[in-house]
């Protein structure tokens, strides 16, 4: 899978969630049907902490300007702003290519690179600590709660 067909991806799951998660929610304050929030809620938030790993993943690999990266990063808040960010990264050629630390690719220079070198090499096993990385952090923040309204 190409850093492109990932993103997009994700980007589009991410979106799609957050779809999810706003019937939840008008489900919940104008049906008084809370039965979808937590299911909604809960897919959303995984795959928004997905979004944010592949982000920083392709970023790194793409040598993402640091003011895309954190856009990249915050479009993940506004609700189906994923999509026209990729869009808008893709457009400019952001995406474009393969796997910069893939076998036979570059050598890492720096810690990033390394981390990047060993997941692509070990894909099996970096997909599967990221992903355990991910379910650990959901479940922490799953053991926290849900967000508390401000007001």
């Amino acid at each position: 899978m190409t850093p492109r067909k990932l993103f997009r991806t994700v980007a589009l799951a991410e979106a799609v969630t957050w779809t999810l998660l706003l019937i939840g929610m008008f489900a919940k304050y104008v049906l008084d049907f809370e039965a979808l929030t937590p299911i909604f809620g809960g897919l959303h938030g995984f795959v928004f902490l997905s979004y944010g790993v592949v982000t920083l993943f392709v970023w790194a690999n793409q040598k993402w300007p640091v003011r895309t990266g954190i856009l990249g990063l915050v479009t993940t808040v506004i609700p189906w702003a994923t999509i026209p960010f990729e869009k808008s990264v893709d457009r400019r050629g952001l995406l474009d290519g393969g796997w910069r630390m893939a076998p036979g690719g570059e050598e890492p220079t720096n810690a990033v690179d390394k981390v990047a070198a060993l997941v692509l090499r070990r894909p099996v096993v970096g997909g599967v600590v990221a992903l355990v990385a991910v379910a650990a952090v959901f479940t922490v923040l799953l053991y926290l709660g849900p967000p508390v309204p401000m007001g």
